[in-house]
């Protein structure tokens, strides 16, 4: 019986980007099936505005921290341009157009579904967070796609023929069903663990599974 890590994931979450190279190891490492399931970011989720638009901290704070934890990691950082999520900075309104983020996490899909889901992701997630302005023009998108092993423009006629959002909102279902909101988000057995920084718990978990392979 193969045992499953369901990793809830977002493209525009910093730590989302920087646990995915953990992810991989984690595949690695463990007798275990690392299931990519990406939801869309918590701004869109959300019913109501996330942040108080009057109070600057969190948002700075998350800025911040995820750029000081990626220095420690030795991952590069800077926020992707054109930002996978339409928002205003100012007020955090989200318009209802999301061309972005929709395509990205339809990709992402698509890709598990293909068996390559956190290829995808890692490689996909470098390109945006790595500096390159315009990650979404010229082939950018279509070359990290093939160091993930895959061919975009498959990807992208492959999530026309079913119901690619239906599929993400059973995501953010399984998120709810496994107690949580947030991103990254792993769960192993319907027990979440939460956060770029819970990847070692999550280890420690699966040795106590007898997972480590070798």
């Amino acid at each position: 019986m193969t045992n499953n890590v369901d990793v809830f994931w977002s493209f525009r979450s910093p730590y989302s980007y920087l646990v995915t190279p953990d992810l991989m190891k984690l595949r690695e490492d463990y007798d275990v099936n690392v299931v990519f399931r990406p939801v869309l970011p918590i701004a869109l989720r959300a019913k109501q505005t996330v942040f108080d638009a009057s109070d600057k901290k969190r948002p700075r704070y998350i800025v911040m921290d995820s750029k000081r934890r990626a220095e420690f990691l030795g991952l590069p950082f800077v926020w992707p341009n054109p930002d996978p999520v339409i928002q205003d900075l100012e007020t955090y309104e989200v318009p209802e157009e999301q061309p972005y983020i929709w395509r990205l996490s339809s990709l992402g899909v698509e890709a598990e579904r293909q068996g390559r889901g956190i290829d995808f992701a890692h490689h996909v997630a470098a390109l945006l967070w790595s500096g390159v302005r315009g990650w979404n023009e010229g082939d950018l998108l279509a070359q990290a796609t093939e160091k993930a092993g895959l061919n975009l423009s498959e990807l992208e006629a492959a999530v026309e023929l079913y119901d690619v959002r239906a599929e993400i909102a059973k995501n953010h279902e399984m998120l709810e069903e496994a107690q949580h909101w947030g991103v990254p988000t792993m769960v192993f057995k319907g027990e979440p663990f939460f956060g770029q920084d819970r990847i070692d718990t999550l280890r420690w978990r699966l040795d106590q599974a007898g997972l480590r392979k070798g």
